[in-house]
């Protein structure tokens, strides 16, 4: 049996911060959509991968056994007709393309458990037709002829009352007229269940509003709907209805299949029984034009298979320019490795995960990038970290300090920091990045005001004038600085790690930190005497718009 970038997910023990009890020791699965590859990647993927990412390392960190899942989605219909236009095979398009999907495990820093392929991955394959076998011998698969309007790019049907101006209001398209014989799944049987289900936050979706679009949708009435396409039309491409070679299994029933089919699902695998059977936290995350494949014929299929359903559905929004959604086919889409390469990976995961709501849209464009890059990471980050340690080198030959009594302002920001770890834990916990990073910057930029009320260079000035309470209170205030930009590298761990590691080194701790992530969010760990490394920029300045 093989697998695509397994790593170790072996964790266990306790997780304590400031009065927060969070037992570590459970699993935790989470999985991204899978994009077609008819196109490479676009900042909208990048959006929801960085956030997968930062769910996952974050339960890494609270060590819990943790599973990463993501792949690419192959049998589409869209796929081929790129490949046509491209006068080259599916299976090398979707080949080469796969490989740029998987490439952004370097570009954006991802920790992903397991990369799945549906047109090459045989665990796919029989997963998909035991599936397939189950919803059938529940009575679930009917066949009959079929006439409607169907879109490509979205790889669905359309009533026309769906339609704006007769197009499709995702592509802008008009669709296609179908009239062929399929295969159709009763969806129509598990209306009132999934109401239920959903109503009562057993299968959770995330945010609220989008649980009312869901729970509105459901209360209009659910049709079947089919899960089959002739081979004809799929030009051969697809993965074959079991015992009906002349169709093709519809991609999104294929598709939907794999967060289970990953995990061995086709033979009861040791992955299927841990992270899907026996685990009570199974998360998806989606975009919002996707949400009906998986909060209403997701489940229902699971439901008809007798399969245990997910635990959360988390729906982000779009990233837009200017005002319209990015899309490979409207030719807008913004490429998240040109903007790596010329502003860094945690540069990107920061826009992505705190300028971005991770359930809005967001309006991306490079100006407002860069005044960010510049005012958050260059300036607020950056030169708090650099003048922390400059003037740890300057005052004290780099070493950190003892420290005595501490004043009335450094216990305020002891008190912030403390809340800021609160924050960040229950941010996390309820899938908004965004405010975990608020928080941090809350402290970021309360020790930047910290600098200059506690003024190390006037203290200095009157130590070296003889003042031995002027010299206490300067070793003070360098280990409340440097303390502090030691923990606000470690909470950004899940987040920036990159940016983590450097903070690491730069406080002068060893490249792998050292004890579990509840123990390094505690105030005091850094000690007394600890070397800190000639201070380097974690984020240079910009000084001009660059074009990407």
């Amino acid at each position: 049996m093989r697998y695509d970038n397994v790593s170790p997910a072996v964790w266990a023990g306790f997780f304590f911060i400031q009065g927060i009890d969070v037992t570590g020791n459970d699993s935790f699965y989470i999985t991204t959509a899978i994009p077609y590859v008819n196109s490479t990647p676009h900042i909208g993927f990048a959006l929801e991968i960085v956030q997968t990412d930062a769910f996952a390392r974050y339960h890494r960190l609270r060590e819990d056994r943790t599973y990463f899942l993501t792949g690419t989605d192959e049998n589409a219909l869209k796929n081929v007709q790129a490949a046509e236009k491209e006068g080259i095979s599916t299976a090398e398009l979707v080949e080469r393309n796969s490989e740029r999907f998987q490439g952004l495990r370097e570009y954006l820093d991802l920790s992903f458990d397991q990369f799945i392929r549906t047109s090459c991955d045989p665990l796919h394959e029989a997963g998909a037709e035991k599936i397939w076998r189950a919803v059938k011998s529940k009575g679930d698969i009917y066949k009959q002829y079929y006439s409607g309007l169907y879109c490509v790019g979205c790889e669905r049907y359309y009533d026309e009352a769906e339609l704006i101006e007769g197009r499709c209001p995702e592509h802008k398209t008009v669709p296609e007229l179908i009239e062929e014989e399929n295969y159709f799944f009763r969806l129509s049987r598990y209306q009132d269940e999934l109401y239920d289900l959903i109503s009562s936050d057993r299968y959770r979706v995330v945010p609220e509003s989008r649980k009312n679009e869901v729970l509105n949708f459901i209360s209009r009435g659910l049709q079947d709907f089919s899960i089959s396409r002739s081979e004809q039309r799929a030009r051969g491409w697809g993965l074959r209805v079991p015992d009906d070679p002349s169709q093709v299994i519809y991609v999104w029933f294929d598709a939907l299949t794999n967060y289970i089919n990953a995990l061995d699902y086709a033979h009861d695998g040791p992955l299927y029984r841990e992270f899907w059977v026996d685990n009570p936290h199974r998360v998806h995350v989606v975009g919002k034009d996707i949400i009906r494949f998986h909060a209403i014929y997701w489940p229902a299929m699971l439901l008809s298979a007798g399969i245990p359903l997910p635990e959360t559905l988390l729906v982000h929004g779009f990233v837009v320019v200017d005002d319209t959604k990015i899309s490979k086919s409207l030719g807008n889409a913004i490429d998240p490795v040109a903007l790596v390469g010329r502003y860094g990976t945690d540069a990107m995961r920061y826009y992505l995960l705190r300028v971005v709501s991770p359930t809005a849209d967001a309006n991306f464009n490079i100006e407002h990038f860069e005044r960010v890059y510049n005012a958050d990471l260059a300036n607020d980050l950056g030169n708090l970290v650099n003048r922390t340690v400059s003037m740890l080198e300057r005052y004290r030959n780099g070493c950190t300090p003892v420290v005595g009594d501490r004043t009335s302002l450094e216990e305020e920001v002891r008190l912030v920091a403390a809340h800021v770890r609160e924050t960040v834990v229950e941010s996390m916990d309820e899938f908004d990045p965004q405010s975990a990073l608020n928080a941090i910057w809350d402290l970021i930029k309360r020790l930047n005001v910290y600098v200059e009320e506690s003024a190390p260079w006037t203290l200095a000035k009157a130590e070296k004038n003889g003042d031995g309470a002027a010299a206490e209170q300067l070793d003070s205030t360098l280990y409340t600085l440097v303390e502090s930009v030691r923990l606000i590298g470690a909470l950004l761990e899940p987040l920036l790690s990159d940016t983590a590691r450097k903070i690491r080194l730069q406080v002068g701790l060893v490249e792998e930190p050292e004890g579990e992530w509840s123990g390094r969010l505690q105030w005091g760990r850094l000690e007394a005497g600890t070397h800190v490394a000639d201070p380097q920029p974690l984020f240079p300045r910009l000084e001009q718009a660059a074009a990407v």
